[in-house]
């Protein structure tokens, strides 16, 4: 499964799809965003982990994906929510903010 980020924003990804859902029990994240001190250099990136399992097919989908994902510690709580965590992700383009003026 590949995940394609459009945003993201103190380590969390804000908006993002999907790119091939094949094999879900594997995502991988990659990050086409612009990118800002802070955003991505704390640790893992976090997608909700409604989002995942919205763009993985739904719960009944993904369920065992879950299991071994909580085991091996990538279920992280934010903020009171669930979140998948990425401590690796691919970079595709990731640009600095444009000077204004």
């Amino acid at each position: 499964m590949i995940i394609r980020a459009f945003s993201v924003f103190e380590g969390i990804v804000y908006h993002c799809g999907l790119i091939d859902g094949t094999n879900p029990c594997r995502p991988t994240l990659e990050v086409d965003a612009v990118i800002r001190p802070g955003d991505a250099d704390a640790g893992p990136l976090l997608l909700p982990l409604a989002d995942y399992v919205t763009m993985a097919g739904g719960a009944a989908a993904v369920r065992t994906c879950i299991e071994r994902f909580r085991t091996s510690g990538r279920i992280v709580d934010h903020l009171g929510v669930a979140h998948l965590a990425f401590p690796f992700w691919t970079p595709l383009q990731l640009d600095a903010p444009h000077p204004v003026g």
